[in-house]
Parts: C-alpha cells; sequence; structure tokens
C-alpha cells in the first residue's frame, strides 16, 4: 500500500443523497422500484423508496454509486457500464463512488433487505436495477432539453453525454440543473441488446488508472488527524482467552501510546504500525487454554473419516441408491480428504474507527455493510443509523471480508471503545495474524460409490461429506433445512448428470470450533473435485472417453454440455499431445461445473517428470455466465480464478498441531510463483440470458481437470490436496 498518498478529510458523506439541487447545480437522481418499503418517501412517488444511484454534475461528470465493493473484481467497472449504457454516457465521463450503508436503497436484491457483496451476485442483481437508474437519468434530461428547445422529446437524441437536437446541443452538465426539477419517470423503456454501445464491449476498468498511480484509496492509506494504529495479539490456539498480560515493556516502546484488553486479545495502540507491532511483541500475556481446542489436522480428518462410514442427514434422494449399489456386481469407490484453507488476500483486515457523541464511523473496504452495520451498532448501543461506513476499496477478499459475525471490524471497534479516547483507531492485522486467527475454507472428507451398468454408465451414485458448517450458528442459520447446510452441498446435491438413483448425505459435527467461513467459490470448492474426479474414473472403468462419457449423461442439462463441448473443441480432446522430453509423461484431463448460475468447463494439460514433478502447461476454459457485461473482465475473473485454484491445488493447506494453526506466512501458506502459472485462454459462450456470477464460477473446474489430466498421463488417482508429487512418481 502507498503510505504517501493524499489524506481524507474526516468528513462525512451521509448527506450526499438528498436528492436536492446542488450549489453547483448538480443532479442526484434517485428511481424508484417495486418490491421496496419506503423510508420517509418523497412527495413524487410515496409508494416506493428511493434507489439513488446516479449524480450528474454542473462539470458533466456522471458519479455513479456503487452499492458493491470493488475489491479487484471488477464490480465497479461492471456497475458504471450499465448505468452508462442506458444514460448514453461517455466512457470517460463517468466516475464510480462506493455507497455508503443503507440497505433501504443499496440493499442486493440477491440477498433481500441485506446490503452487502457476495455469491458473485454484483452484476447479477444490478442488471435491470442500474440500467433503469441510467435510463431515468437519460428521460428526465431529455425532458429539461426539449421543454427548453421547445421541441418534441422523441426527436431528440443523446450520444457520448451530449443531447442534441439538429444543430442544437447541450452537455449533460449543462442540462442537469433542470432535469433536477423534473419527477422521475416511472417504466421507462431499456435498450435492446442490438443496441448495445458499451455493454458487451471492451472499456477500460475504472478503478485501473488510481490503482497504478496511487490515487486509489485503501484502508492502509487512509490517515485521520491524531490517528492512532492498533495491533492485536490473539491467543495461539482458537477457545483460548487472556489470563493476565503485563505491557510494562510495550508501553516502554517508542511511539506506543496504550494498551488495551479486548475480548479477542489484548490490542497495542501506537503512532504507527511498526511501533504497535514492536509493542505487541514485547507484551507479556498469560493464556488461559483450558476451553482451547487442541485437535491437529489428522485426527479432524480421521473422525470425518469414521462419520462417513454411517448414514448422514440426507441431502438428496432420488431412486434407491442403497438398494441399486447392494445389488450391483461392480461398484466404484472413492474417498477424499480436502484441507483448511486460508484467504490469504493481498490487503490483510484491517479497519478505521472514528467513535464521537452518540456515533461512529467507519473506513474500510465494506463487504457486508448490513451485518457491520448493525454488529457496530449493538456494541455502542446505537441506532444503526449512527453508524456511518465509508466504502473503500478492498485488496482482495476471497469471502473474509464477508464477515458472517462482523469480527474484524467489532475488533476494530472494541479497541477503539477500549482506549477511551476520541482518536480515531486503524486496526491493522499483519499477515502472521490473518494467517494464525484467521476464518477458513473448512476442511472436508468425502466418500463416493456408484455402480456401473453394462453399458459403463453409473446406475446408483452415493456420496457422503463430512466437515463444519459455515452457516450454522449465524445470521444465515435459516438457510440450513432439516440440518443440512446448503453450502455444504452445494455441487454434490445438485450434480447435473443423469444418474437413476442418486444419495448425498451430510455428516456437519458441531464441536469443533475452528472458525469457518467461505471461501472463493464455498462448497464447490470441494464437491467439484470429488465428483469430477470420480466421475472421470467410472469414464476410465468404463473404457470411454471422458468428455463423451459426460456429454451422454448430460443430455438434460445443454448449458453444462455446452461449454462442455467448446472447451474440447478449443483445447484439441482427442488430438494426441506432443511427446515429452526426457520420456516426461503427458496428459490432458477435463471437468465442468456451474456454480452461481454459471457454468465453466476446464480442460487442463500436464507434463509429469519421472520424479513426480509436474507443470501444468495449459488450461483452456468455456464460460456461460449469461450477457456479458465486459469481456475483458469475465476473462480476467476466470484467469485470475485459474490461478488461484491452482495455488490451493499445488500448495495450499492450514494444518493444526495441538490446535495451534502451524503457517504464518507466504513461506509456508504459498501462492503459485509466476513460472507455475499456465497459459489461460478463455472462450464465452454467446448468450441471450441474463447475467450470472463470474468472480467465482473460474475456480471450480481447476483443481478436478489438473488430477484428471495428471491421472491421464500417470495412470494414479490423487485423492486428497495439496497434490503430493512423490504419489506420482513413474
Amino acid at each position: 500500500m502507498n503510505m504517501s498518498l493524499p489524506r481524507i478529510e474526516n468528513g462525512s458523506r451521509r448527506d450526499f443523497l438528498r436528492g436536492a439541487v446542488q450549489a453547483a447545480g448538480g443532479l442526484t437522481l434517485a428511481i424508484y422500484l417495486p418490491g421496496t418499503q419506503a423510508a420517509e418517501p418523497p412527495a413524487a412517488a410515496p409508494e416506493f423508496e428511493p434507489n439513488a444511484f446516479v449524480r450528474i454534475g454542473a462539470d458533466g461528470v456522471v458519479t455513479v454509486i456503487a452499492k458493491h465493493v470493488e475489491m479487484g473484481q471488477g464490480a465497479y467497472t461492471g456497475l458504471a457500464t450499465l448505468v452508462a449504457e442506458e444514460l448514453d454516457a461517455a466512457w470517460a465521463q463517468v466516475r464510480v463512488e462506493g455507497a455508503p450503508a443503507d440497505a433501504g436503497r443499496y440493499n442486493n436484491l440477491a440477498f433481500g433487505p441485506f446490503q452487502g457483496t457476495g455469491g458473485s451476485t454484483a452484476i447479477a442483481n444490478s442488471w435491470e436495477q442500474l440500467r433503469k437508474a441510467g435510463a431515468s437519468a437519460r428521460a428526465m434530461l431529455v425532458s429539461a432539453a426539449a421543454a427548453q428547445w421547445q421541441v418534441p422529446a422523441g426527436e431528440i437524441g443523446v450520444s457520448e453525454g451530449v443531447v442534441s437536437h439538429g444543430a442544437r446541443k447541450a452537455s449533460f452538465g449543462e442540462l442537469a440543473p433542470a432535469a433536477a426539477l423534473l419527477p422521475v419517470p416511472a417504466g421507462v423503456p431499456l435498450k435492446s441488446a442490438q443496441d448495445f454501445k458499451l455493454i458487451g464491449k471492451q472499456a477500460p476498468r475504472k478503478d485501473s488508472a488510481d490503482k497504478v498511480n496511487g490515487r486509489a484509496q485503501f484502508t492502509q492509506d487512509l490517515h485521520l488527524p491524531g490517528m492512532l494504529t492498533a495491533v492485536v495479539a490473539h491467543p495461539p490456539r482458537f477457545g483460548a482467552t487472556v489470563k493476565s498480560f503485563d505491557a510494562t515493556k510495550a508501553k516502554a516502546v517508542k511511539g506506543v501510546v496504550n494498551v488495551v484488553r479486548i475480548p479477542t486479545g489484548v490490542a497495542v495502540l501506537a503512532q504507527d504500525t511498526w511501533s504497535a507491532k514492536k509493542g505487541r511483541d514485547a507484551l507479556k500475556i498469560v493464556w488461559d487454554e483450558s476451553k482451547a481446542f487442541k485437535l491437529g489436522s489428522e485426527e479432524i480428518l480421521a473422525r470425518y473419516r469414521t462419520l462417513a462410514r454411517q448414514p448422514g442427514l440426507v441431502a438428496h434422494n432420488s431412486g434407491d441408491a442403497d438398494a441399486a449399489l447392494a445389488r450391483s456386481g461392480r461398484v466404484l469407490r472413492a474417498s477424499y480428504d480436502f484441507p483448511y484453507l486460508a484467504h490469504a488476500a493481498m490487503e490483510p483486515l484491517n479497519c478505521v474507527v472514528r467513535i464521537g457523541d452518540n456515533e461512529c464511523e467507519l473506513w474500510y473496504g465494506a463487504q457486508f455493510q448490513s451485518i457491520d452495520q448493525s454488529s457496530v451498532a449493538a456494541l455502542l448501543g446505537l441506532p444503526p443509523e449512527k453508524v456511518k461506513i465509508n466504502m473503500l476499496y478492498a485488496g482482495g477478499s476471497f469471502g473474509r471480508r464477508a464477515s458472517k459475525d462482523a469480527d474484524y471490524v467489532l475488533e476494530a471497534v472494541h479497541i477503539a471503545k477500549a482506549s477511551k479516547s476520541r482518536a480515531p483507531v486503524k486496526m491493522v492485522w499483519l499477515r502472521e495474524d490473518d494467517m494464525k486467527g484467521a476464518y477458513y475454507r473448512p476442511a472436508f472428507h468425502h466418500a463416493l460409490e456408484a455402480s456401473l451398468g453394462e453399458d459403463g454408465r453409473p446406475t446408483a451414485w452415493r456420496h457422503r461429506l463430512a466437515g463444519q458448517s459455515i452457516l450454522a450458528g449465524t445470521v444465515f442459520g435459516g438457510m440450513i433445512k432439516d440440518g443440512i447446510d446448503a453450502v455444504s452441498v452445494e455441487g454434490a446435491a445438485n450434480l447435473p448428470y443423469g444418474i437413476p438413483a442418486m444419495r448425498v448425505e451430510l455428516h456437519s459435527p458441531s464441536d469443533i470450533p475452528v472458525p469457518v467461513h467461505w471461501w472463493r467459490s464455498v462448497g464447490s470448492t470441494h464437491t467439484a473435485y470429488s465428483t469430477e474426479t470420480f466421475i472421470d474414473e467410472l469414464a476410465n472403468s468404463a473404457g470411454q472417453d471422458p468428455v463423451a462419457y459426460r456429454l451422454a449423461l448430460l443430455d438434460q442439462h445443454p448449458r453444462h454440455a455446452g461449454v462442455l463441448k467448446l472447451a474440447a473443441e478449443k483445447a484439441g480432446w482427442g488430438q494426441p499431445l506432443a511427446v515429452g522430453a526426457n520420456g516426461a509423461r503427458r496428459g490432458r484431463g477435463v471437468a465442468v461445473h456451474e456454480a452461481f448460475g454459471s457454468y465453466v468447463a476446464e480442460v487442463a494439460e500436464v507434463t509429469v517428470s519421472a520424479d513426480g514433478s509436474f507443470s501444468v502447461d495449459r488450461v483452456v476454459c468455456a464460460v456461460d455466465c449469461g450477457i456479458v457485461v465486459n469481456p475483458d473482465v469475465v476473462r480476467a475473473q476466470v484467469e485470475g480464478g485459474v490461478g488461484f485454484a491452482l495455488s490451493a491445488a499445488l500448495h495450499g493447506a492450514i494444518t493444526l498441531k495441538d490446535g495451534a494453526v502451524e503457517q504464518s506466512n507466504f513461506h509456508d501458506y504459498a501462492p503459485i510463483r509466476i513460472t507455475e502459472m499456465p497459459r489461460v485462454e478463455v472462450h464465452i459462450m454467446p448468450s441471450a440470458e441474463k447475467p450470472t456470477g463470474i468472480g467465482e464460477p473460474g475456480v471450480p473446474p481447476l483443481a478436478p481437470a489438473l488430477a484428471n489430466a495428471l491421472a491421464a498421463a500417470t495412470g494414479k488417482r490423487v485423492r486428497s490436496l495439496p497434490i503430493r508429487t512423490e504419489e506420482l512418481k513413474a
């Protein structure tokens, strides 16, 4: 992070959506959509609650208010495209600003009355909403011009931010004051796809330039007057607490201002991050580990394996899989182990807090504003509207900042409250804090069985999973139905293959306190691996081509089949691979999976040496994510998903020993290096369907495609991750 950037002034943006004409003569547009509840409804349309997404200044700058955080996934660019398309604005005149915490206006339509970014929903839930915002603004500008020029509105054109009628022309900025006095039109028509000028075209990202030139503001860049920086000493084991501590040496460190005890540990406040870290290192803490968790990773997985030998809660049942398996003479079995995984985003967790008189203001890369706002309000005894959240850029998240219980935000507020100071506080997690004390993708064990008929196709399929629930005990607990955490079995309970009898069962032990959380593509991170490598084994046992085998079972799922065919075609499936040098073995593998409404197939090509070391040479991806708003962003997200998934497949594992996390930084929780990154080709399926998610769906197919390629090259199946080269030796 650039620490020498201009400071953000300690001003509030809470009044920026008043909807009135500003002194500069600008226009703030509120659009009214059905299905929302009104709070202080405007007189013009009392039955609708305003959703303010567009602001046009006298200088002609169009500001799009983004309700979704920009954490590298391209949300700002996509949301701005939707508005600019219908507004007919010039792309260069469009800016993007993060929305405040206000679920009444900025709720995620996929989540209900809840503001947040997640589930690859940013574009999907905004598709019509922001296009209507742009179209409404355009109609108001046209009406203003029609009134001034005394011509019919239907004869007026708009292009590249200029409104025109014959020789008459006016910019958005010139018309904004008059447009601001007009009522917001209802039922504005939207463009047909054939008329799109920006949607579906490549346009420069709205965040790239600022991130390159240093103007982008991340939490670490923020410096408020008198601000202190806090670093926290967390317990070495989950469930441990502070018994006592001695802060004498910590307070002697130059720059240290205060040391306070909070529910999650002991915080050191200092003039800067380095002083706070040195002060934390000097603390003498006695931990109470009487209730600490002390099992190791292998003991946890051993327990899961035992559970998977017993029937679990039924997540899916069609036909009689148990009976079909019992009477079959040809049954294949496989079991899989998946470790805990860290999110390891480039920017560790952080948050700036200022507690004032009957108010609290925060600055950070906010992902779940509704949970954070209500949690902070409850802690401080404030009404939620008195908790102001300023949304900054986030340097990655992969799910971590979408905290189910506002853990890191509450920690920052606890520090500010305990310090009994009016000084703003910036809480900073160092990489080691993020790695050792964070929330993880759950560890899981899978056990699969399938019977094959005379034609080699599966006649029955039984899948048992054992692992911690992400949703249990959270505000999302209502999503658990009949004991089944839907995100634990997604990708397994909805397996698309046409199998006559299928049964999926789940064990979710509730007495393991390792904190777990959604991780990029959530349950599909492990279900896609087990199902797609196992279906590959079935094809191999049947002596059939893996692509043809899958296609025969996907006759009821054309979008799965479509991306599978496209990926296979572009990869040259069926054509022999070039012979490897020095006896190296070559292999090609495939996997297809649906996640967040999008369909992705990937083909991986590998070269394996005699000692088991291997390279991933090429990955060919086919994507069906509905209408594409920005093809370059789609390609970037799929390419990034491949790299993210490959890091986990090759190196990723959070392991526990006696209850303590063994990894601490990138030296022992390694991302892939540039030399390990394959050539990635992304092919996008044309579609007329509404947009679906793209931030996560590229992740699940990579690891199974890679494992299937390794099996094709070596004949050896990889049934635990990360992949160990010793298992692949000739």
